[in-house]
């Protein structure tokens, strides 16, 4: 397995933070990895897996291993009368895996269109947009430990889904390198148009009978719409999370802010929009440099060409700042900092 050093992980990130990894491989199968790990260099430096480099903030150039997950494949595994079991490649994008399902007619991915990243990021985020989520979909995954090198399969509930959030971000955060990933998706569709969107978009687009690629199309429409191309402006999609709250805490600051976004998860717990507080407090189309706060949609911090990853990094904590300054609420971050 080659690895070489002093690679520039510019085209590897959709900031485009042009900063150098001290050693850089590819992997594009189970065995490469395992190689990989047996290889002195990987077991005498610290390891960073990198897919898609969509969810990714480099602040600096990385003294890391870089291991650039590759692994290819979309295979149909197994079926029965209402599902189709699909076994994808971590390294396959996960929008070319959404247009396969929506050529084959199968239902279950088609709200996560056009959502940057590979597959094997999607359970470790639990990634998620207009009212799915990964977990909706998920089946099993399979991930090489990089303790003992074994090949070690994972269940639903192994993985503890949570909102952009599973165990490989926590308990086995760094422990594991997912190979691929099975998910279940219907035969007979099962429509989420709940989403007040993607209900407005299909009737804009005067779609009278829905489809898993009308609702698709309709996702695409509204995403392109509000969110930049990352081949023409350095983004990583939403950098925050959508906070949560306490119902008492949000019935507080509705008596101040009438308009607040929010959605009751439950009694007690409301999910607030965290592009509307961001807007209010001032930031959205805010630039500094070239760094900048996305003028159709605040939650997506913006590299106009030469920001530095610091650059990007400090606007975020002044708008954390002035958040919990204006509504005593914590902003956490979606990308992952390096």
């Amino acid at each position: 397995m080659n690895i070489t050093s002093n690679i520039s992980l510019k085209p590897y990130n959709t900031f485009g933070m042009d900063v150098t990894a001290k050693y850089f491989a590819a992997v594009k199968s189970v065995e490469d990895i395992q190689d990989v790990l047996l290889d002195p260099v990987c077991i005498n430096h610290e390891k960073i897996i990198l897919g898609g480099g969509s969810n990714v903030l480099f602040t600096s150039n990385i003294e890391a291993l870089i291991i650039k997950n590759e692994i290819p494949g979309i295979e149909l595994l197994n079926q029965d009368e209402e599902h189709v079991y699909i076994k994808v490649g971590a390294g396959v994008n996960w929008h070319q895996f959404v247009m396969y399902c929506i050529e084959n007619n199968y239902s279950g991915v088609e709200n996560l269109a056009l959502i940057p990243g590979n597959i094997g990021a999607s359970p470790m985020q639990n990634i998620g947009a207009y009212g799915v989520e990964i977990k909706d979909v998920f089946h099993s995954l399979e991930a090489v430990s990089m303790q003992d090198k074994n090949l070690v399969t994972f269940h639903h509930k192994d993985c503890a889904f949570d909102y952009r959030e599973s165990v490989f971000k926590n308990k086995y955060k760094n422990q594991f390198i997912i190979t691929s990933v099975t998910y279940r998706l219907n035969k007979t569709p099962h429509y989420n148009i709940s989403y007040g969107a993607i209900g407005a978009e299909l009737e804009k687009m005067n779609v009278q009978d829905v489809s898993i690629q009308s609702i698709a199309k309709a996702v695409m429409n509204i995403r392109t719409s509000k969110l930049p191309d990352p081949k023409i402006i350095g983004n990583a999609g939403s950098f925050f999370k959508n906070p949560e709250i306490s119902s008492t805490h949000f019935n507080n600051l509705k008596k101040y802010f009438p308009d607040i976004v929010g959605y009751s998860k439950s009694d007690d717990t409301v999910k607030v929009a965290a592009g509307w507080l961001i807007e209010q407090c001032g930031w959205k189309g805010y630039r500094e440099g070239d760094a900048g706060c996305y003028d159709k949609q605040s939650l997506v911090l913006v590299n106009y060409g030469h920001a530095k990853g610091i650059d990007i990094f400090s606007l975020s904590e002044k708008i954390m700042e002035s958040v919990h300054q204006k509504f005593d609420i914590f902003l956490h971050r979606e990308v992952n900092i390096f």
